[in-house]
């Protein structure tokens, strides 16, 4: 949201040129809600805005513009100024940032850049979307296997300016291998034996991740060890890099935002929604409607193959949509479950066995708890006699076939690789109202004894 309370003085600011008043406007506030009262000024009035701070804090403000407007900026101004805040960035947010600018300007770019964060961002870039490798950030303090506790103190300090996360400290051998990790608490505490050799210190017992591993199995693996970074090896079990505890926020609110669109049938958007063309949203969203219309164009298909029965039995058309509802509920529930417990490491592919039987077991439950109500709904608007038990059995089954469905169909999508959340709700449902058609007048077959159809 635009801070427009703000955006006149700091234009007057801007227009008499108050360096005083810009610096500290520049530094008085965390770096986020500087970028934030600055999203209403024009791209050449925030450059300027962020020339009167210092390198370090010009970056951190530029860490919490929109992308868009990160896009703009690089594209539009001094290719000199650019590239000295792209040297000030972490890592990984440089890689960011020119993942999407034009060819030419990322060209223009990394000739201006030193050789060492040219040959950084090329290492990063290479590394496929959606990695730890792609993830993480080059940017970690490594302490040789062979120092004290002093001598690690020294190069912590030498290395300290340069760092985006200083809490724990990788050791490694002179092939970069990963050894060990101290955390600066431990060095600390340490200061008492300052010869104290590193090699008595580190944990040896190391969680890490490969560069190639999927950046959402790595966010699972932070949020369950608790960890405020976790190391990114290669092959060899070289370091190189690390994924922090901001970058798996980034991902675990990606992936939420994804799994929300997925589950309401939407193709992710790759903008925000405002941002997002309307042909563009048109297209996201009618894809998957004109999916939807043919699965619930075989809905109709199916009840016109029961229209006969329908008519000599017209006393259950108006209990179709609770019986269907109940089926599509169940199944999307179970689908919602499976779904969210596969994306949370709570359920392998392996455990299909104990995930079926549970299922059944909650749908028999859940069944029965339906049925008793059908029962009471039967004797009160059905006809007497053994139609009565139409509504109540067919609720058992359908309620089973619904939890059966919306649980295995998610496992299935798992098992051949692609995204448990695209089996949405509405697919579920769509699916189940066909099966609650078939086993409805199934069930009024089998207890009235006509044929049909």
């Amino acid at each position: 949201m635009v801070n427009t309370l703000y955006l006149p003085e700091l234009r007057e600011m801007l227009a008499e040129n108050r360096e005083g008043e810009l610096r500290e406007f520049c530094t008085a506030l965390h770096p986020a809600r500087t970028a934030e009262f600055m999203e209403g000024l024009s791209t050449d009035e925030a450059w300027r805005v962020l020339a009167f701070a210092d390198p370090s804090t010009r970056a951190q403000i530029f860490t919490y513009f929109e992308h868009h407007r990160q896009l703009e900026l690089i594209e539009t101004q001094d290719r000199d100024q650019v590239a000295a805040i792209l040297s000030e960035l972490p890592s990984d947010d440089r890689v960011d940032v020119l993942a999407d600018a034009p060819n030419e300007l990322v060209e223009e770019l990394l000739k201006r850049l030193p050789a060492d964060e040219r040959r950084d961002i090329q290492r990063l870039s290479q590394y496929p979307e959606g990695t730890a490798g792609a993830t993480m950030t080059s940017d970690f303090a490594r302490i040789p296997e062979t120092m004290t506790v002093k001598q690690a103190l020294d190069e912590l300090a030498r290395q300290a300016e340069s760092l985006e996360m200083l809490y724990y400290l990788y050791v490694l051998d002179e092939a970069g291998h990963l050894r060990g990790v101290v955390s600066t608490r431990q060095l600390v505490a340490a200061m008492r034996r300052p010869l104290t050799p590193l090699t008595e210190l580190m944990e040896t017992q190391l969680v890490s991740v490969h560069a190639l591993d999927d950046r959402e199995e790595v966010a699972q693996l932070v949020a369950r060890y608790d960890l405020l970074a976790v190391p990114v090896v290669d092959d060899q079990n070289r370091m190189v890099g690390i994924v922090t505890h901001d970058d798996v926020l980034d991902v675990l609110q990606d992936e939420a935002a994804r799994d929300a669109y997925q589950s309401a049938a939407v193709a992710p958007l790759e903008e925000t929604y405002l941002r997002t063309p309307l042909l563009i949203l048109s297209w996201k969203r009618g894809i998957w409607l004109a999916i939807l219309f043919v699965c619930a164009l075989l809905t109709v298909l199916v009840l016109g193959r029961y229209e006969d029965d329908l008519q000599r039995w017209a006393w259950l058309v108006p209990f179709l949509p609770l019986i269907i509802s109940s089926g599509g509920n169940s199944g999307n529930q179970s689908a919602t479950l499976v779904i969210t417990a596969l994306g949370r490491g709570e359920v392998k592919l392996s455990d299909w066995g104990t995930v079926v039987i549970r299922e059944v077991a909650m749908g028999l439950i859940l069944g029965l708890v339906l049925s008793a109500m059908g029962v009471v709904v039967s004797f009160l608007f059905a006809p007497v006699g053994i139609e009565r038990w139409v509504i109540p059995v067919t609720l058992i089954l359908v309620v089973v076939s619904g939890t059966l469905t919306g649980a295995t169909l998610p496992l299935i999508f798992a098992r051949l690789g692609w995204d448990p959340a695209i089996m949405s709700n509405p697919f579920v449902a769509g699916i189940v109202d066909i099966l609650g058609i078939v086993i409805y007048m199934t069930v009024a077959y089998l207890i009235l004894g006509s044929v049909g159809g």
